[in-house]
């Protein structure tokens, strides 16, 4: 996930969330070993109120970074509570425009980057829309805030994706649809799509994902060396074939599984 950018809410103020959040983490701590997910305290008022400037802050510097300019993936980016799909133990760095690790050799991606590759997909009321590398369910829940797509998503490590769908659902995302597989195949028999957009970096751009993308769709992937930069591209399907469009460069983790080429990642 884009390590390129550093945005990190001021001092002052990530010290003041660092002190509500402590009894809150702490809490955590203690009750882990009996509790599920789903059971977990949730957070005061306060501390909801102290994320919710956490993230207009964030917002702000993505609109600015980044340009955007949709204002429902704004909206989107200012709602999502990015503290619920990281670990607990970085609940407190959950609003910094950096991507973190989530377990299992993968991260959760920067916000801001979030926010551009779902502005790239210039999505439309009732566009089906896959993602390939659900990860966190962090993207997944942006597609899913903007409230007129439907979403499916695919995860090839079982326990982020046990984790991402419980998170979405006690979040409210219910319609999303998930699934445990290799994303290199794409989800054939929900196909065609009207966009698809990849978290993790190939080498080459899968042939079975261009196959499901509808005419006039586009996909935003990253394709590149593993452990280099790589290059964000945004594909449009026209007459058939993939019209390409280099979108700069970016740092995501390599797309794993058999026919990614890479192994699938271990705690």
């Amino acid at each position: 996930m884009n390590m390129t950018y550093q945005y990190k809410p001021n001092k002052q103020f990530r010290h003041t969330i660092r002190w509500l959040l402590m009894p809150f983490l702490l809490l955590l701590l203690i009750t882990s070993c009996t509790q599920t997910a789903s059971e977990a305290p949730k957070p005061s008022p306060t501390e909801e109120a102290a994320y919710q400037e956490l993230r207009e802050q964030l917002t702000e510097h993505a609109i600015q970074l980044q340009g955007l300019e949709d204002e429902d993936v704004i909206r989107a980016l200012r709602t999502v509570p990015r503290h619920r799909f990281v670990p607990d133990e970085m609940a407190d760095r959950a609003y910094e425009d950096n991507a973190l690790p989530i377990g299992y050799g993968q991260t959760i991606s920067q916000p801001s980057l979030v926010a551009h590759m779902t502005e790239l997909l210039e999505l439309k009321p009732g566009n089906k829309v896959l993602e390939i590398g659900t990860g966190s369910g962090y993207q997944a829940a942006i597609l899913a805030e903007l409230g007129y797509v439907e979403v499916y998503t695919i995860e090839i490590v079982p326990e982020l994706q046990e984790r991402s769908a419980n998170t979405l659902k006690e979040l409210g995302y219910t319609k999303v649809h998930t699934r445990q597989a290799d994303g290199y195949y794409g989800w054939e028999e929900a196909a065609p799509f009207d966009a698809i957009i990849v978290t993790a970096a190939p080498d080459h751009l899968p042939a079975p994902l261009s196959k499901q993308l509808a005419e006039g769709g586009i996909m935003v992937i990253p394709i590149g060396p593993q452990g280099f930069y790589q290059t964000l591209w945004k594909f449009v399907k026209e007459n058939g074939e993939m019209v390409a469009y280099n979108m700069g460069y970016v740092v995501f983790v390599p797309f794993t599984g058999k026919a990614g080429g890479v192994p699938g990642p271990t705690p």
